[in-house]
């Protein structure tokens, strides 16, 4: 009994916390207020996720001794990225062709504004760097800090790799910042209460008729994708032991992940996770923080559901002649262009401007809407995912027995 408290402790806590949430939220429609108590929780993340991902990042390239494993590592990474990608959004599309989420096209239409978006030019230049050093130091612009983190470590790996001084340094920044999530972490179920009651006051009557069906539609599909891919991946990547041992630490991710909305937020978390299961760090510490940005699966889910709405709002046939271009606006919207800073909304404009150009300020707000209503599984498919497809990466970088010999070792 003290040995199931030790390890599922925390997550019971979190998930009686995130229960409690949701009755208050349902029962008590002012529960709006207890939205702060989970933004301190998400502030205190985002504050340390910047010097984690930099000392993470920064600190495997420098002290790796094989610069091909780096390169190797991150080739293997992004290429799983756009290939789950694009089968969560084929996976998607199939169900919207069996399950329309719109069976009438609507008569009366919300506009609404835009706003402010950066140029295609612009957002290629976000994608790489930012204005100055200042820039970096803001989750907003986490694909600029990766590049700068990777491009540091390879700078102090060619100037004495784990042997400097700044190898060192790194690596015990990294360690630091790890004890400084495991404090923070003691605040989670309490974080995860105002969350969920914030979340349920806020959205619960809104979501009915269309809205609803669409949510009948996804929030299945996420959790049937969790019980069947990620065990087929966690397999592929890690043999016959893969799902068991990913589904024996996945669960605190996928409640952080849940109750932050945050795949950025999470990092800390997977880390954990992966140093349990015998992940290597380099691995780790490259796989999971690029993840946070780019790994969007639950995100690929939501665009398709976006696009077969708004097509049914509209009373345009959403056919199997769709399915091309739907899947690469997917996986450019979700898996290419999610964290390019200065490029707020920029899944919704890149649909808007394919698909809907005439009625961009009609179909807009209707995509942001669907955009918050599944923001919670879609998060947790995404951030847990990363771990998950640590597994992958493993495989290919560690060899097919990575798994079985961390098992051995530890027995």
């Amino acid at each position: 009994m003290k040995a199931f408290l030790k390890n599922y402790g925390a997550v019971l806590c979190m998930l009686a916390a995130i229960v409690a949430g949701c009755i208050v939220g349902a029962v008590w429609p002012g529960a709006t207020v207890l939205k702060p108590l989970g933004t301190l929780f998400i502030n205190m993340m985002f504050c340390i996720v910047v010097p984690m991902v930099f000392a993470s990042i920064a600190g495997a390239v420098a002290n790796m001794g094989n610069r091909k494993r780096a390169g190797k590592i991150m080739g293997v990474t992004i290429g799983t990225f756009v290939v789950t990608g694009a089968i969560a959004a084929l996976i998607m599309y199939l169900v919207m062709q069996v399950f329309p989420p719109v069976l009438q096209p609507w008569t009366e239409l919300p506009s609404e504004e835009m706003g402010e978006y950066a140029s295609i030019s612009q957002l290629i230049v976000n994608f790489f760097t930012a204005e100055d050093f200042v820039g970096l130091l803001s989750r907003r612009a986490m694909l600029p800090l990766i590049v700068f983190s990777v491009l540091f470590g390879f700078a102090v790996n060619l100037n004495g790799g784990k042997e400097s001084t700044m190898g060192k340094w790194l690596e015990d920044l990294s360690n630091v910042m790890m004890k400084f999530v495991k404090l923070i972490s003691y605040y989670a179920p309490i974080a995860f209460f105002g969350f969920f009651a914030d979340l349920v006051a806020t959205y619960g009557p809104k979501i009915t008729a269309d809205y609803g069906r669409a949510m009948v539609a996804y929030y299945p599909l996420c959790f049937i994708y969790v019980f069947t891919a990620f065990p087929l991946f966690a397999l592929i990547g890690g043999g016959k032991d893969g799902p068991r041992e990913m589904f024996r630490h996945i669960l605190k991710p996928a409640m952080v992940s849940l109750g932050t909305c945050s795949s950025v937020a999470t990092i800390p978390t997977n880390m954990e996770a992966a140093k349990e299961t015998g992940i290597s760090k380099d691995v780790s510490d490259i796989v999971l923080p690029l993840g946070a940005t780019m790994h969007m699966d639950g995100s690929c889910f939501s665009c398709v559901l976006k696009i077969a709405f708004v097509f049914g709002v509209f009373g345009k046939p959403f056919g199997l002649d769709m399915l091309i271009p739907v899947i690469l606006v997917a996986v450019l919207s979700s898996v290419g262009m999610s964290g390019v800073p200065g490029g707020g909304y920029i899944g919704e404009y890149i649909i808007c401007s394919i698909f809907f150009p005439e009625q961009i300020a009609l179909a807009f707000p209707i995509l942001v809407t669907i955009g918050n209503l599944v923001d919670p599984p879609a998060t947790m498919i995404n951030a847990a995912g990363d771990y998950v497809v640590s597994f992958i990466v493993s495989r290919f970088v560690d060899g097919k027995n990575w798994l079985r010999d961390h098992l051995l070792a530890k027995k």
